[in-house]
């Protein structure tokens, strides 16, 4: 893990207590989505998706794909909806200008995330020691499940960052 930077952490709480997309992202949670589908379904009106699609393309990556613990299901899922709304289309040599802007965009948010949670990676987070896949079967979301995880507020931050970078960079003409 590297050191989070207080300031930067201290002024993405205060904005994702008054985020919409943040609040709605943790409400997701709460409701038993998965990390990555909380913060891509906070963005489905946005997206154009049918929500039950949306749900099944992003169910892959909680748990830090699949329950392995790698990179963490809420960047994940603002990876996805930068993707979404920005993403590139053209293969080879034709897209390799908006292919490298796009992952410079994904880099970004990542190292946003990154600098207020010290890690992109669910074990880490989660203070998990050993690297590897996770018992497949999730953990039943109980009171205490949701007093041990950070993950409500991790999926808040995730989608007050990506809230924020629409915010900044308007798309196809859509300003929030």
């Amino acid at each position: 893990m590297e050191a989070i930077d207080e300031k930067k952490a201290e002024y993405w709480l205060k904005k994702a207590a008054e985020s919409f997309r943040g609040q709605r992202a943790f409400k997701l949670f709460q409701e038993g989505y998965n990390c990555s589908q909380a913060v891509a379904l906070a963005f489905s009106d946005l997206i154009g998706m049918d929500e039950k699609l949306l749900v099944r393309m992003t169910s892959s990556f909680g748990g830090g794909m699949g329950r392995m613990r790698e990179v963490c299901g809420a960047v994940s899922g603002m990876s996805f909806v930068a993707g979404a709304l920005y993403g590139y289309e053209e293969p080879g040599a034709a897209g390799q200008q908006e292919k490298a802007a796009h992952y410079e965009r994904i880099q970004e948010l990542a190292a946003e995330y990154r600098a207020i949670n010290g890690s992109i990676v669910c074990r880490e987070l989660l203070g998990l020691a050993t690297q590897g896949a996770d018992q497949p079967v999730p953990e039943v979301r109980t009171a205490e499940y949701y007093k041990k995880r950070p993950c409500g507020q991790l999926v808040m931050l995730a989608a007050t960052i990506m809230e924020d970078y629409i915010e900044n960079h308007p798309f196809d003409g859509i300003v929030l």
